[in-house]
């Protein structure tokens, strides 16, 4: 996070991806940067600046999980997408609340490493390079002491290899090759606080105990590069550096999207009186937005400063209908707006990667040349509000069905085309979609 990221060019960026929904980029650049703000506070007050959370109120496919996740792409943040409702109360079928803080974990030593392999990379290219010249001209056993034109004939010859290595002319050779094995790590299943985690590194220290240490194998250099590169790239890497950089990337930086917070939540006064789970859901999830530590197989992670962003349809409920501590860590709310047909229209166009784009670019592969008029996408536009509005309102994900069924019969034939030019204009899409159209029922199930 630079000092010249400001709101307005968060949002100027996060226009080229999303249509609309200017309250909610408002509120998430404004939420980015107060991090940033945050960061420039002496350390005592600091500790006391809690992140101001976001509850996203809109229906689905309007932009709600797109916004975080380009968001969370743009700052470099640790980022996870999670459902509310896969998470249940203690002793109910489901998963521990707190296995979302140990996902966010595992994103953010994910995105160290991979920073310190781009750090390391050279280095690495240098060691496999001289590990693959021994491969190549190996040395035998004990042998009497090399005179000095001995020691430089054997250099000669290392540097032609090396030389025929970089120009790529020995990339089919064969050469022998032991491939590591890692020990096992038991003290994974010391850190594992939950029965998923706790299983899941049980199996995997049974499978390295058990497991019978390979023999050499015989692999091309090209082959034989790749391995060497990813163990020289890990033999670079400082492990603890790196489990160090993660969890203070995730307790400052890290960023969890919860979705479907409105299935977690319903009216105080429920017909079928109250939902144990639903309850136990939000009680569960209380002390994690609050501030609380989680033990990871890193160590212990804090949670007072990762920003959480909740989001839900609320059509048969209300944010108000969440526990009253709950509602009050989420102090900013904003709703996100239905798409209207302008809107379509514009994600069909507009965006950097728009769909039409996409199929453009995909269907070009074969040597096909797609076409997309104006009044073509006008009509695709005008079929995905018509169907939003009497059918079920999916939002933007309506594009894709409408698009599919499209460009289906030029994707099937696309190899075999005789003329390699399709031009979709409003006739062409009309044409297509009127006969399911036509019908209300068959609509209903394939658009």
């Amino acid at each position: 996070m630079t000092d010249n990221l400001t709101p307005r060019k968060i949002v100027a960026e996060l226009d080229r991806y999303i249509v609309g929904q200017d309250a909610a980029k408002k509120a998430v650049a404004v939420a980015i940067r107060n991090r940033w703000r945050r960061q420039q506070l002496a350390p005592d007050l600091r500790k006391d600046v809690t992140p101001k959370n976001i509850i996203m109120i809109g229906p689905t496919g309007v932009g709600k999980t797109e916004i975080a996740r380009r968001l969370a792409q743009l700052v470099g943040a640790p980022f996870i997408k999670v459902e509310a409702t896969k998470y249940t109360e203690v002793g109910y079928v489901g998963r521990d609340v707190e296995s979302m803080i140990r996902d966010l974990t595992e994103a953010a030593v994910g995105l160290v490493k991979q920073k310190q392999r781009e750090q390391v990379v050279e280095k690495a290219k240098e060691r496999v390079t001289e590990r693959l010249l021994d491969l190549l001209l190996p040395t035998k056993g004990w042998s009497p002491p090399e005179d000095d034109d001995e020691k430089e004939r054997r250099q000669r010859t290392r540097d032609k290899f090396k030389t025929m290595l970089e120009a790529g002319e020995m990339e089919d050779r064969q050469v022998e090759l032991s491939v590591e094995q890692k020990p096992p790590q038991a003290f994974q299943m010391l850190a594992a606080t939950s029965v998923e985690n706790l299983q899941a590194d049980f199996q995997s220290m049974l499978e390295n105990i058990m497991a019978r240490p390979p023999g050499p194998r015989q692999v091309t250099v090209a082959e034989a590069r790749k391995i060497l590169m990813e163990q020289e790239t890990e033999a670079l890497i400082d492990r603890a550096a790196v489990i160090e950089e993660s969890v203070d990337l995730v307790e400052n930086q890290g960023i969890v999207f919860l979705d479907e917070l409105d299935k977690v939540c319903g009216p105080s006064a429920s017909s079928h009186g109250p939902d144990v789970s639903r309850q136990g859901v939000q009680r569960d999830l209380l002390p994690v937005v609050e501030g609380t530590t989680v033990n990871t197989k890193y160590g212990p992670v804090r949670t007072d400063h990762i920003l959480f962003i909740a989001a839900g349809a609320f059509h048969l409920s209300k944010p108000a209908d969440l526990m009253p501590e709950l509602q009050g860590r989420f102090p900013i709310r904003v709703e996100l707006t239905d798409l209207t047909r302008d809107d379509f229209l514009r994600i069909l166009t507009e965006p950097k990667h728009a769909i039409t784009k996409q199929y453009a670019e995909l269907l070009a592969t074969e040597g096909v040349t797609v076409e997309f008029t104006t009044d073509g996408v006008e009509a695709l536009a005008d079929i995905a509000f018509e169907v939003n509005r009497t059918a079920q309102n999916i939002g933007a994900r309506r594009l894709h069905t409408i698009l599919e069924r499209v460009v289906e019969e030029v994707s099937f034939q696309a190899p075999e085309l005789p003329t390699k030019r399709v031009r979709i204009d409003g006739a062409y899409v009309r044409d297509k979609l009127n006969a399911i159209l036509q019908k209300e029922d068959l609509s209903k199930y394939i658009l």
